[in-house]
């Protein structure tokens, strides 16, 4: 009968047991069919992890190795007297039972997906030892894996053994999420795809990629993917599935959050263009999320210059014109992104861009967010010159009185300040404002280091004497 062996008792002895008992097999191997080869490799296999065993628990960096390795027996043992699953076979991480257990560098095991999501998410160290890392590769522990299998076979718990395929990669996914992201992409691009295949493959990975980081990783794999997403509206149509045009732009949104995809998605041909058709006819949603996917793809400077080449602000200007919450402040992050490239600015001017930032400041609209583009907007000399004839000086003098917001008050000053510089009609207007109410003055004193400093510049400015010429 065999012995049972004492969970964690003499854990060196058993390894040393094991070892000669595989030592032995080895030694005594002399077939060379492919069956006995087969197995010959695995003794081997074993007999080195088993040394590694050994040579960590005589450092005494082992804890949890060597008690799966004392489990080899019992789990032989068809009359096992474990009611339930060994901690050690759950990992240390998930502390889930392992379906693919793997040894980092520090000789710890542990499943597959869940060290994967560790180091993804930046950690360089191991989550039992904290040692940090020499390396990332993972290493399958067969051994470990086999003892799990034969220990679930003999207690009749229905652990299967994956198929090829259906462990995840460096990204998480398997072979089978390859496959099905390939699948979905088919029925967009191929002509034969009734519309109801298109709208399911659509929502599908608009789901996908709004909760799996790696779905939006994906797509910069292929150099193709982008525009078979977008193949239904490669080919802009007058009358497209609301439902299916806000699916597919959504996605699009969502795969220009990954970093990796910003370049690939703008340099993609017709991609910018169904943005801009989405931008001026899709369902509001269709529009707000078109709206923040090129506020996502112009965090690149490159791809400010081609959306802004591309028309890319009006159909925005237009947006933020029409009100509809979200919308507006999507709209608003795009053009203050846009006009951080020097090109952008005077085609936002060209396209009515102040009048309507104006206008929204007046009925006191997204003032922060609108503002700082007014004055992002005030290095432009025809930018100026238009907010002068709008009455911009009063409306920046009643919000600055008005508002308790630091920033809103040195955007106000610093648009004045250009007023100021470019248009000396302004100057009475200013005068009358600092001499009834101070404005300018109470801003140099308890203003930022940067208002101050434009205040007391335009204070000084409007207040010398005017030079006349006298003739004879």
């Amino acid at each position: 009968m065999a012995k049972s062996v004492v969970f964690e008792r003499n854990p060196t002895d058993n390894l040393k047991k094991e070892l000669q008992r595989l030592v032995k097999e080895i030694v005594e191997d002399s077939s060379s069919n492919e069956e006995t080869g087969f197995q010959f490799t695995d003794c081997v296999d074993k007999a080195a992890q088993i040394l590694q065993a050994l040579k960590d628990l005589k450092e005494g960096r082992a804890h949890g190795s060597y008690c799966l390795m004392n489990l080899d027996n019992c789990c032989s043992n068809t009359k096992s007297n474990f009611d339930s699953c060994p901690q050690e076979f759950n990992c240390p991480l998930s502390n889930q039972i392992m379906r693919d257990p793997v040894i980092i560098s520090t000789g710890k095991t542990y499943d597959r997906p869940s060290i994967q999501k560790w180091l993804k998410e930046g950690n360089r160290t191991c989550p039992k030892t904290q040692q940090v890392l020499t390396h990332t590769v993972l290493t399958p522990n067969h051994l470990v894996r086999d003892m799990i299998t034969k220990w679930c076979k003999n207690h009749g718990i229905g652990l299967t053994e994956s198929e090829h395929g259906q462990y995840p990669d460096e990204n998480g996914l398997t072979e089978a999420d390859h496959n099905h992201f390939q699948s979905l992409l088919k029925k967009l691009s191929s002509s034969s795809s009734t519309i109801i295949e298109q709208k399911e493959a659509a929502s599908t990975l608009r789901s996908l990629t709004k909760r799996i980081p790696s779905f939006r990783a994906l797509f910069g794999e292929s150099s193709n993917a982008i525009a078979e997403l977008l193949t239904p509206l490669s080919q802009i149509k007058d009358e497209i599935d609301p439902d299916l045009h806000e699916d597919l732009i959504t996605t699009l949104l969502n795969l220009s959050i990954h970093d990796s995809n910003k370049k690939l998605a703008a340099e993609t041909p017709n991609v910018i263009p169904i943005l801009l058709h989405a931008l001026r006819s899709g369902t509001i949603g269709t529009r707000t999320n078109a709206a923040a996917t090129l506020f996502t793809l112009s965090a690149l400077d490159s791809n400010k210059l081609i959306i802004g080449k591309s028309g890319g602000l009006k159909p925005l200007i237009d947006l933020l014109k029409e009100g509809h919450g979200l919308a507006m402040k999507d709209a608003a992050s795009a053009i203050f992104n846009l006009c951080i490239v020097h090109e952008n600015k005077g085609r936002a001017v060209r396209d009515g861009a102040v009048s309507v930032l104006l206008n929204k400041i007046n009925h006191r609209l997204l003032v922060d967010e609108l503002l700082a583009i007014l004055a992002m907007l005030s290095s432009n000399q025809n930018a100026v010159e238009e907010m002068s004839d709008l009455g911009a000086v009063s409306c920046l003098f009643s919000l600055m009185k008005t508002t308790t917001c630091d920033q809103n008050k040195e955007n106000c000053i610093a648009i004045l300040y250009a007023i100021c510089f470019n248009d000396r009609t302004k100057w009475r207007e200013m005068r009358e404002e600092e001499s009834g109410y101070k404005t300018l003055s109470r801003l140099a004193q308890n203003g930022t280091s940067r208002a101050k400093r434009k205040a007391n510049a335009i204070l000084d400015r409007i207040n010398r004497p005017v030079n006349r010429t006298h003739t004879a």
